[in-house]
């Protein structure tokens, strides 16, 4: 990771102040009720869903009567798979082949945006790459009769079991890099033992030089895992009825479509908040490894035992309007890429872009330029690409149509995260900012949806 130098004031700020973990931006109430919740009902959660999603047909009503009739305690018990031998396995070996793609295919230096403290992080952007030699082997395997995915669908519930609890002890490994071999300044304690678990210690947190943490829990095995199982309940439907739906040939097609835009812009996604602001913890690193394969990909799972028939023309209609509605998030995502690496010399929807120059102080007293585009998606609404990820969202659950519920759950999840996240990301940019921070806001009034919020 390369350092910039700090100026002469950076000696007029303490330590503790370039260390400091971010300030929480709701109440200390909410904070530590919401914390507290998710470190213990996220596990379960998981369990439930698979359970629901596999055993009970789909139904919550199902699942409600189980726990109802044993109880809660004695009824998860009953339905928690225990982690096997083939789940660690499969774990292990996957997880070991996205380290080592990471670590020695070629790909471009690509550094990211300068930290609070001064830094640079440097990456390798090989993401695309990875990417398609992780599917062509997946797919390879089966095709050759070397491994068959739905092994993988059959042990799902022994391997999110094992995801959970592996991934938590992860994240107290993280939890003590942090305190005794943080990677770079960008790291430190809040002094309270949850909110450095649950938020993180470090933001880079690095093994060696090149192998980066957030890189593989969020991208090379979250990410990664998704279009995988996403694949896998397509085989597995397929080997179970002899054929696949057109609502599940929809549903891949357009997650598939998704995660391939997502590492095109792999790079991109590395100047985000959760790259960028987000440290490595339990919100971050466990949501990658296990809440992305298991909610992120549940309307797929719903699919394999209940295929519906969509008939051509709604199957067209509803993947061409999933197909507009990524490229219209990529394109937001571009815009402000592009705009960023020209210095806003470039156009926007055919002519030069309107921006606000602010200036800011990073902690170690240095004073730094961004450039905030107010014009083209950008000039709708501070969020906007979040609109168009959110129907993406939509498009690829609604061939499961409308017989259950909680197919839809991630949809309702990831409306609930995104427009959180909007409000920390306002309220971080409204402190680092300052003054210049409202002029955007004036000049882009609203936060996420276009005349309404």
């Amino acid at each position: 990771m390369a350092k910039a130098k700090p100026s002469s004031s950076a000696a007029a700020k303490s330590a503790a102040a370039a260390s400091a973990p971010p300030a929480t931006v709701h109440s200390a109430l909410v904070t530590y009720t919401s914390m507290l919740a998710l470190l213990s009902l996220c596990p379960p959660f998981v369990i439930l869903l698979w359970y629901t999603m596999v055993h009970a047909d789909g139904s919550v009503v199902k699942t409600y009567e189980h726990l109802r009739e044993h109880g809660v305690v004695e009824g998860l018990k009953a339905i928690w798979p225990m982690p096997t031998v083939v789940a660690w396995k499969i774990i292990f070996g996957f997880g070991l082949f996205e380290a080592v793609l990471q670590l020695l295919l070629p790909g471009k230096r690509f550094e990211g945006p300068i930290s609070p403290s001064g830094n640079v992080p440097v990456y390798k952007a090989n993401g695309l790459q990875a990417y398609a030699v992780t599917l062509i082997t997946y797919l390879g395997l089966w095709w050759f009769g070397i491994f068959n995915p739905a092994i993988v669908y059959d042990h799902l519930g022994e391997i999110l079991s094992a995801l959970v609890f592996g991934s938590f002890l992860f994240c107290i490994f993280l939890y003590i890099k942090g305190h005794v071999a943080p990677s770079s300044s960008d790291s430190g304690s809040s002094g309270n033992v949850i909110i450095d678990f649950y938020w993180g210690m470090e933001l880079y947190p690095r093994i060696g030089k090149y192998f980066d943490i957030k890189v593989f829990t969020n991208c090379r095995f979250g990410m990664m895992s998704w279009a995988v199982l996403a694949v896998t309940y397509c085989i597995k439907q397929y080997e179970t009825n002899g054929k696949v739906a057109d609502s599940m040939l929809v549903n891949t097609a357009l997650m598939l479509i998704y995660i391939t835009k997502f590492f095109w812009w792999e790079s991109g996604y590395w100047c985000t908040m959760d790259i960028a602001h987000d440290r490595a913890g339990f919100y971050i690193c466990w949501g990658c490894l296990v809440w992305v394969p298991s909610i992120y990909t549940s309307p797929g799972m719903y699919l394999v035992n209940h295929p519906v028939n969509l008939g051509p023309q709604l199957a067209l209609s509803i993947l061409l309007a999933g197909i507009l509605c990524i490229y219209i998030n990529y394109d937001c995502d571009r815009q402000r890429q592009e705009f960023r690496r020209t210095n806003g010399k470039c156009s926007v929807w055919g002519k030069a872009p309107s921006k606000i120059v602010a200036s800011y102080q990073t902690t170690k007293g240095e004073t730094k330029t961004s450039l905030l585009l107010t014009s083209g998606w950008w000039g709708l609404s501070r969020h906007f690409h979040y609109v168009p990820e959110i129907l993406s969202a939509f498009f690829w659950t609604v061939p499961a149509l409308f017989s259950h519920f909680l197919p839809y759950f991630y949809v309702i999840f990831l409306t609930i995260l995104l427009f959180d996240r909007a409000k920390r990301d306002d309220d971080r940019c409204s402190s680092k900012y300052g003054k210049y921070w409202k002029m955007y806001c004036n000049k882009v009034p609203y936060r996420v949806i276009p005349g309404i919020y």
